[in-house]
């Protein structure tokens, strides 16, 4: 499928130009709905793409705003395409929201991480420890859909016409160690070999960088080819996601991100970086072996 054009990106571009004829027509949500017979909040949750839009109630909306003829009818096209399902139905009980048919769509993918290797870059192993440690209570089919889950997120690097992948660690990165001295020696040298791929890059902060914009969290950066649909900013936690699509909160992220560049190693010193700490676990790995 190109960049941009799955059901989720259609849905959040439908749900603007939906909002966008509403108060081109004066209207507000409660008039809407009183004119409708529904509730104002079904057409708040439309208009911010919590919600899908069925064709019918798409053709409705639209005729209440005057809309008429192609227009009316590209529109509500454009809701029957937003109702297919992506692939990431087949775990919709760890896919909550939008982020991943947002991810899938995206054209470019800039992320900082500052305690892990960001998941689209993570091994089976790696994956399994992580989730695990985020998840004590979890029992072990749980964490074994949460990890093919993921892998099945990471085909995005493999697709036909993948994105544009820029990844921003801080050192501490490859330094944790997460599930062994074995797992981090694969995952490092997993890492590495992600680096040559043309649509990857990756750039690791150094101790030595001091304190630098990404202290605050982790975050990532969703960019659309289509002029259409805004950038946005997803900043993770262990429970939810904030999505920020202000013009004003997206500038401060992507500033935020060139600083997090110019402070990093480039790239080619990263790999020589990442490459010798998985030599260091690799090491490691081997004496614990010896020892055993």
């Amino acid at each position: 499928m190109t960049r941009g054009h799955g059901p989720t990106v259609r849905r959040r571009r439908l749900a603007g130009e939906l909002r966008r004829l509403r108060e081109n027509a004066q209207l507000t949500i409660d008039e809407v709905g009183e004119k409708l017979e529904c509730s104002a909040s079904k057409i708040s949750r439309i208009e911010t793409g919590h919600v899908g839009v069925t064709p019918r109630d798409a053709r409705d909306l639209l005729e209440l705003y005057g809309v008429h003829g192609e227009d009316q009818e590209a529109l509500v096209q454009l809701a029957r395409e937003a109702r297919k399902r992506g692939w990431w139905h087949a775990y919709n009980e760890v896919f909550t929201g939008a982020f991943v048919g947002l991810e899938a769509d995206a054209s470019s993918l800039r992320a900082f991480q500052a305690l892990l290797v960001p998941g689209l870059l993570q091994t089976e192993r790696y994956a399994h420890a992580v989730i695990r440690a985020m998840r004590p209570g979890a029992d072990d089919s749980e964490i074994e859909r949460r990890v093919a889950a993921r892998m099945a997120r990471q085909r995005l690097l493999r697709d036909p016409h993948p994105p544009e992948y820029w990844a921003v660690v801080d050192e501490a990165v490859l330094h944790r160690v997460v599930g062994g001295p074995s797992v981090m020696a694969e995952q490092l040298s997993h890492l590495a070999d992600a680096c040559r791929l043309p649509h990857v890059t990756v750039q690791v902060v150094p101790f030595g960088a001091g304190a630098h914009p990404g202290m605050e969290g982790p975050f990532l950066i969703l960019g659309f080819p289509e002029r259409a649909d805004q950038d946005v900013v997803y900043v993770d936690s262990t429970s939810s996601g904030l999505y920020l699509e202000m013009e004003s909160d997206v500038r401060r992220y992507s500033l935020m991100f060139d600083h997090l560049r110019a402070a990093a190693l480039k790239p080619d010193d990263s790999v020589e970086v990442i490459v010798g700490a998985a030599r260091r676990f690799d090491s490691e790995n081997a004496t614990v072996s010896d020892a055993e």
